[in-house]
C-alpha cells in the first residue's frame, strides 16, 4: 500500500505519519518512510539546492524541474522496488504537492504540472492521500514559534502563496477520490485514530 501525507507547511503531517509508522510496525507491518524532495543519495542533494535560501534567484520553471528529478529518481530507485516487495509506503508528500505548490502557488499552468508528473511518477500514485488541513492563521501561529534561521526557501514564502498553496490542495481533494481531507487543528492522536480508522476501512481490515 502507497500512502502519501499533503498539505501546507506545519501542518503537522511528519507528527502523524510518525505514529502510523509505529501503528503499522505494531501490527508486524514492513513499513518504509520516504520523503519528498529526498529519499535517495541524489534526490537529497536536489532536496539542499531547492531548500536553500541562498539559492533566491531560482527561477519558477528551474524550481518545478528540479523537484520532478528528485522524484523520479525516488519513484524509480525506490519507491517501486518498495511496493514490488510487499512493504507499505508512506510518503511526506509526493507529486500532489508539486501541484499545490508550484501549480496552483507559483502560477505554473497546471496542463504543464500534469504533463511534467507523466515523467517523474508515470502510473505510480498513492492508493490514498491524507490532506492535513490547517488554517492560515494557525500556519502564522506556528512560524513564529520557529527562528527564521531555521526556516527553508519554500518556508519562508509569504501569507499570500500559502492561501493558494492551500486553494489548490483543496481543489485537489475534490476531484481525487484518493484524497481524505483531515482537519489538522484537531488533537493530535483523534487525528491519528481517524487515519487509522480510514485505512483499516481501505484495506477491508487488512491491519487490524
Amino acid at each position: 500500500m502507497f500512502i502519501s501525507f499533503e498539505g501546507i507547511d506545519f501542518c503537522g503531517k511528519s507528527t502523524q505519519i510518525k505514529l502510523l509508522k509505529e501503528y503499522l510496525e505494531r501490527k508486524n507491518i514492513v513499513v518504509e518512510i520516504l520523503r519528498e524532495p529526498g529519499g535517495t543519495e541524489i534526490s537529497e542533494q536536489v532536496r539542499t539546492i531547492l531548500l536553500s535560501k541562498k539559492n533566491n534567484l531560482m527561477t519558477l520553471e528551474t524550481e518545478v524541474l528540479l523537484f520532478a528529478a528528485s522524484r523520479a529518481q525516488l519513484v524509480r530507485e525506490k519507491l517501486i522496488p518498495l511496493l514490488q516487495s510487499g512493504s507499505y509506503v508512506i510518503s511526506d508528500r509526493f507529486h500532489d504537492s508539486t501541484t499545490a505548490y508550484q501549480g496552483y502557488g507559483r502560477g505554473i499552468p497546471l496542463n504543464i504540472i500534469d504533463n511534467i508528473h507523466k515523467i517523474s511518477v508515470s502510473d505510480t500514485l498513492p492508493d490514498l492521500t491524507f490532506l492535513i488541513d490547517i488554517s492560515l492563521e494557525e500556519v502564522e501561529n506556528r512560524k513564529l514559534k520557529i527562528s527564521n534561521s531555521e526556516l527553508d526557501r519554500i518556508e519562508i514564502s509569504d501569507r499570500i502563496f500559502f492561501e493558494k498553496v492551500r486553494t489548490g490542495y483543496l481543489e485537489l481533494a475534490k476531484s481525487e477520490k484518493r484524497f481524505v481531507v483531515i482537519n489538522g487543528l484537531e488533537e493530535v492522536n483523534h487525528i491519528h485514530d481517524k487515519i487509522v480508522t480510514i485505512i483499516n476501512q481501505h484495506t477491508l481490515g487488512n491491519v487490524k
